[in-house]
């Protein structure tokens, strides 16, 4: 083939003439780059490979990472494993055994997107959010997620969604706002953790949270200031209180300190919030994680404990009493799963007092039939959208439609133990959830969440809306 003729196949010299005038037009400083530029873009981008590998997460634990390849770039993103893995094998194996399956888990995931994924991918438009989560979804014969697991396949969605953005050139929360149908200005107001609990430390606190929320604040920057600051007051208290060896940390970063009742831990917080002089504009929130310690039809307050006093086994009734009056005495705005994953019964009782928000978590699951069970039977009023339960953008993207359309709050929720990965922030400002919860100003897995809501609401600037006292009725234009 000659030059002429190569020229004439793909219409170079039209092509180049486009771009040669386009940046005379926009007087380039440096046309040479300039018309780099827009030759690249003037070629679609297509998806050419889809690559995983195994990672450690914020426990050490083995998570899965993609690259996902166009003939333009590479873009990554990681997901957070599903969890410990259960059943009689993962029973009888031990701690070290545990690990050893929940690897070759993640290690099957990863096989399985360097060959199934990335074959049924390739010379995909990544724009195509929702053709490429099909995609996805179609390769798992069993429609439970149970072959490709969630977290692998969040983690190929989310690549692509990221790839989508740049094609676009424009950032990925204003990607994901698209995708959305609507505007996205809203910032969210985080429920930033404090003190741990539960099984996620080992002090005898049975719930496995407590956050502020800092609604006061006049934009995201200031809240995150507030947040950091209230947390070293609180961690300045505790040591004078109880000393240094309860000053360490649980799995969210929050303080673990020796305690066991749930007032003494929000005494603790409102101190902290007191000396930091952020009285009335912090709220607070727990995550009780009942789940963890319902045996039976009750829940036993101090399942942690060696020594039980017999005086903490308590009814759902009785745990709504505790409730009551915990919100009666502090700002409690925000109560997380506050009963077993399957008391659909008092988790209505609870959220028909209408004392606060009730969020469901085990309840729901992220999953669309257990949130339009709860909104018809009014069991909870606002959902902890955990995106590695439901599987792709795509789906997480129709949940919080779901739970908006019922008027409900939304939290975007990271994982115990996440990864760096910072989506979730993205995703909480494309979809308005205005609420996200990401663990405490401490861990880097945490901390990339909230950093990249700083630089989103610097880029956004004078269109940027901080959710702030609307937190739970936060919606894009």
């Amino acid at each position: 083939m000659s030059v002429q003729e190569y020229l004439e196949k793909h219409l170079l010299s039209r092509k180049i003439e486009e771009a040669v005038n386009a940046a005379v037009r926009a007087k380039a400083p440096d046309p040479v780059l300039f018309i780099a530029g827009h030759m690249r873009r003037a070629a679609p981008a297509v998806i050419t490979r889809v690559q995983a590998r195994q990672i450690l997460d914020g426990h050490g634990a083995p998570a899965v990472e993609v690259e996902l390849h166009t003939n333009k770039a590479v873009h990554r993103a990681s997901a957070a494993g599903a969890g410990a893995p259960e059943g009689a094998a993962a029973d009888s194996a031990g701690d070290s055994g545990r690990r050893k399956i929940l690897a070759r888990s993640v290690a099957d995931a990863v096989r399985v997107i360097n060959d199934k994924v990335s074959e049924a991918l390739v010379g995909m438009d990544p724009q195509q959010q929702a053709q490429i989560d099909q995609a996805i979804m179609d390769l798992d014969k069993a429609r439970h997620k149970a072959e490709l697991g969630a977290n692998a396949m969040l983690a190929v969605s989310i690549a692509a969604c990221k790839a989508g953005a740049a094609e676009k050139e424009v950032p990925l929360y204003k990607h994901i706002a698209d995708l959305v149908g609507k505007s996205a200005t809203t910032l969210p107001v985080p429920a930033i953790t404090v003190i741990n609990g539960g099984k996620h430390a080992g002090n005898g606190l049975p719930i496995q949270e407590i956050m502020i929320l800092p609604v006061g604040a006049k934009n995201f920057e200031e809240a995150l200031q507030m947040g950091s600051e209230t947390y070293h007051h609180l961690k300045d208290i505790i040591l004078e209180k109880y000393g240094a060896e309860s000053c360490n940390i649980g799995d969210h970063g929050g303080f673990a300190p020796n305690i066991s009742s749930i007032s003494e831990g929000l005494d603790l917080v409102i101190a902290a919030i007191e000396r930091a002089g952020y009285n009335g504009r912090i709220k607070l929130a727990i995550d009780v994680a009942a789940t963890d310690f319902c045996f039976g039809k009750k829940y036993d307050l101090e399942f942690k404990s060696t020594k039980k006093s017999g005086q903490n086994f308590k009814t759902a009734d009785d745990m709504i009493e505790i409730y009551s009056q915990l919100c009666s005495e502090y700002p409690l705005v925000s109560i997380e799963q506050p009963f077993d994953k399957d008391d659909w019964e008092h988790s209505k009782k609870l959220t028909t007092l209408e004392l606060c928000q009730v969020a469901g978590d085990d309840l729901l699951m992220s999953d669309p039939e257990r949130i339009k069970r709860a909104v018809n039977e009014y069991t909870c009023n606002a959902l902890v959208l955990k995106v590695n339960q439901v599987g792709t953008v795509t789906e997480a993207i129709e949940v919080v439609k779901q739970a908006k359309d019922a008027h409900w709050g939304v939290m975007v929720s990271h994982r115990s133990g996440d990864t760096e990965d910072s989506f979730i922030a993205d995703l909480a400002v494309g979809a308005a959830a205005g609420q996200i919860k990401a663990g405490a100003p401490c861990r880097g897995e945490c901390l990339t969440k909230y950093n990249q809501l700083l630089r989103i609401e610097e880029e956004l600037g004078s269109e940027g809306v901080y959710a702030g006292e609307n937190w739970r009725t936060a919606s894009a234009s």
